[in-house]
């Protein structure tokens, strides 16, 4: 088997812990497995860097030169762990971005990649070497160094093992895998043993924090199994497949889990010409902006003509959000103390009354729902935030996740 494994920076933190991730990188080699491991910064690197670019200056410093310097991180990280490998008698050699043959845009600090071309790391496998990649960063094709954003390694990883056509890619987290729902929350969520690209899809954009959605996006894809699990313990992780490797499991479950999303915002334009063209022009100013609008809903018209506009943004981006729609409407509201509560399963495709469950059960502990939004797989509803872990909890037990 060809296994791409992934540890994120609490998993390297120390150089303890490197070793601790050689020890688990060998076992998987001496079970007889060729190897690629993606590597992220050590466990406060990036920030460490970040402060030294802001020690120069407090403008935003040109993004090729912060992404040559944030790239460093990994660089180190990956260098570490291969001599490691080699110390203990296992030939191993590090790669950057570059080396592994990740090329990308030109998007620096959020690039997207473009192809991989895995010429040496086939070279090094096919030498019996392990193969240690530096995550979260690739090179443009005009040959500068790029970074990837936000969950740029589990992305590294994911795309390395569609490249290599790996048979698993192993995402190793200071968490054992994808629970019903944050265990902090409700201690009676249980480990998910499998769950579909689009569950995880939609519990990462709801709030699950295991994995990015664009390294879930990508496994789907590329049809990449995924497993996520722990490197601080032995237990079995949670699979995520497509759904034709689910078997009977959708069967069994109706609901896979509950997601709580606390960084929302509702914004409410009230007075808003009621015309076609109207909001698709709101939503246009958004957009080119940047402000990522989950949910919307509209109020029938008022008699002089006007309507009410609701729709939610990431708390970060209400304060943009605000700039672009002042002068749209007669007024602007917005309210960052919500949540947004979310109920996720594929089961819920070929079964009724899953949402009057959700709307009742929430209605029984006399929590107001603000804004509704459904799609096949998933119902989301806007609520008070000192009522989401309340939402939660009873949501959890109203869809028996906790039997």
């Amino acid at each position: 088997m060809l296994v791409v494994q992934k540890y994120g920076g609490t998993s390297v933190g120390t150089l303890e812990r490197i070793e601790e991730v050689a020890k688990r990188v060998i076992e998987t080699k001496k079970a007889g497995n060729d190897v690629v491991v993606v590597v992220s910064a050590m466990s406060g690197v990036t920030n460490k860097l970040i402060e030294y670019a802001e020690y120069f200056t407090k403008e935003a410093p040109c993004s090729k030169d912060m992404d040559m310097l944030l790239s460093a991180g990994e660089r180190v990280t990956s260098a570490l762990l291969a001599i490691a490998l080699n110390e203990k008698g296992y030939p191993a050699i590090s790669m950057s971005g570059r080396a592994a043959g990740i090329v990308t845009d030109d998007s620096h600090t959020k690039a997207r990649i473009i192809n991989i071309d895995s010429t040496n790391m086939r070279n090094e496998l096919d030498s019996g070497k392990i193969v240690v990649v530096a995550g979260f960063q690739g090179v443009s094709e005009d040959g500068f160094v790029t970074t990837l954003g936000r969950g740029g390694s589990d992305l590294s990883a994911v795309a390395v093992a569609g490249a290599l056509s790996a048979d698993v890619c192993e995402i190793y987290t200071d968490v054992d895998g994808v629970y019903t729902t944050d265990p902090r929350i409700e201690p009676k969520a249980k480990k998910l043993d499998r769950i579909s690209y689009d569950e995880m899809l939609e519990l990462a954009s709801m709030g699950a924090k295991v994995l990015q959605n664009r390294s879930v996006e990508l496994a789907k894809k590329l049809n990449v199994n995924l497993v996520t699990r722990s490197s601080f313990n032995n237990n079995e992780g949670t699979l995520i497949t497509g759904e034709a490797n689910m078997e009977n499991n959708m069967e069994q479950a109706l609901i896979s889990g509950i997601a709580l999303d606390k960084n929302q915002a509702r914004v409410t334009l009230r007075g808003v010409v009621d015309r076609p063209g109207v909001a698709a022009s709101i939503f246009k100013k958004l957009a080119e902006k940047n402000i990522n609008v989950d949910m919307i809903i509209q109020n029938t018209s008022h008699e002089d003509g006007t309507t009410s506009l609701g729709f939610t943004v990431p708390q970060n981006e209400m304060e943009a959000a605000r700039s672009v729609v002042e002068g749209t409407a007669k007024s602007v509201e917005i309210d960052s103390d919500v949540v947004k509560v979310s109920v996720v399963g594929v089961g819920m495709k070929s079964h009724s009354g899953v949402a009057s469950l959700a709307f009742s059960t929430l209605a029984n502990e006399g929590i107001n729902i603000q804004m509704i939004s459904t799609s096949e797989i998933k119902i989301s509803m806007i609520v008070a935030a000192k009522y989401g872990e309340l939402a939660v909890r009873a949501l959890h037990k109203a869809y028996e996740l906790d039997i």
